[in-house]
């Protein structure tokens, strides 16, 4: 039985790991929770899991939630997030931390799981992308496992398994494309939030989505590996695949490759952090069939046509602030898309700008982190919004 801490309970990841636990009560129960704004999602989430602890976005809704759930821990706030994530179990149990949070947000609550000795399943990749560096030397200093739940990053962690990290020659990582794949750079001028949206393959949370259409996504996951694996950029390719069917392979130095193919289900990889070192069946998903599927497509990435791509591996080789001064302008930027306030095609020219204004912190704390992460997302708030 493991102890589960779920951080961001309501969106897509969220969602899909409460299905693992409703499907597995004998494996894993939810102790404690956080969510952000979908009260009545929390609420039923409350009644059927039964936590000791959860923590909402504010403070006005965990007045009512008290009111209503009187023996229950409530927090609020990004202090809340980190409560939660250090929320005080029984010893008896393994605990496991899955932070599903979208956004930087989720730095602080990864840390200080850490710090505690709690083991966390990451499907937040902008922790890695704003503090990689940091994050992963807690890790190491608390002797801790930090297991990757992105379909990606899972596929190559279970590629690597028996393997010798020193034979590895390169990681390519697939990517679908996005909602916009076989658009040129001329068609995406006046695409609309609602074709953003439209997923071919994935069903994910809106800022991902829009992410996977300017390939910022695959940027991110490219940083992300190169922390989670201690690998070179010049060693980490993408590769397009529309069908989404490999989702990570791994070329050692005798030119074997070992792929991972599974059908686009995010259960799958979240499945396999929540049971590792041990796998078991998950319910709901169906397994993949070759034969109908019929042929596999792989295409070199074109980084003219995807900008955002190509800026991603510029700020991780540049290092120092530059990956989160990419995320942070990023997110900001794709929040102004969906709100209808830019265009498309606008969301890669503020992170150029951002990159572009920015002079690089070397060996910076996570507190200066934080006060660059805000003062650029202000200042992106304040010229684009």
């Amino acid at each position: 039985m493991k102890q589960i801490i779920l951080l961001g309970a309501t969106g897509s990841i969220g969602t899909q790991t409460l299905d693992i636990i409703r499907n597995h009560a004998d494996r894993f129960k939810l102790v404690a929770f956080s969510y952000g704004n979908n009260t009545e999602l929390a609420t039923e989430i409350i009644q059927e899991f039964k936590p000791s602890f959860v923590s909402t976005r504010s403070a006005e809704d965990a007045e009512k939630l008290q009111a209503t759930f009187t023996d229950m821990g409530i927090a609020s706030g990004d202090d809340g997030l980190v409560e939660t994530a250090t929320y005080k179990v029984d010893d008896e149990h393994p605990v496991l931390v899955i932070n599903a949070l979208m956004g930087g947000v989720g730095l602080r609550p990864t840390l200080a799981a850490i710090e505690s000795g709690r083991d966390v399943a990451l499907a937040n990749k902008e922790t890695l992308v704003m503090a990689g560096q940091i994050v992963t030397a807690k890790a190491r200093e608390h002797g801790i496992k930090l297991m990757p739940v992105d379909s990606e990053h899972s596929a190559l962690w279970q590629c690597l398994n028996g393997e010798d990290p020193e034979k590895i020659s390169k990681m390519i990582i697939t990517a679908s494309g996005g909602s916009f794949r076989d658009l040129t750079r001329e068609d995406l001028q006046h695409v609309t939030k609602e074709q953003a949206l439209h997923h071919p393959n994935w069903s994910m949370g809106e800022k991902i989505t829009i992410d996977s259409a300017t390939m910022m996504n695959k940027g991110l996951e490219v940083i992300e590996a190169h922390y989670l694996f201690h690998l070179a950029y010049d060693d980490i390719e993408t590769i397009l695949h529309p069908q989404s069917i490999v989702h990570s392979m791994v070329e050692f130095t005798d030119t074997s490759i070992i792929a991972h193919l599974g059908t686009a289900d995010m259960k799958i990889p979240i499945a396999y952090a929540m049971n590792y070192p041990d796998r078991a069946p998950i319910g709901n998903t169906s397994a993949l069939d070759l034969a109908k599927l019929g042929r596999l497509d792989f295409k070199a990435m074109d980084f003219e046509r995807f900008p955002c791509l190509a800026m991603a591996y510029e700020a991780g080789r540049k290092g120092a602030t530059y990956p989160m001064v990419l995320n942070a302008a990023n997110e900001e930027a794709v929040a102004l898309f969906l709100a209808g306030k830019i265009s498309f095609l606008a969301i890669e020219e503020i992170v150029r700008a951002a990159l572009d204004e920015h002079v690089g912190v070397e060996g910076a704390g996570v507190e200066e982190i934080l006060q660059i992460n805000d003062a650029v997302r202000v200042g992106v708030r304040e010229r684009w919004g």
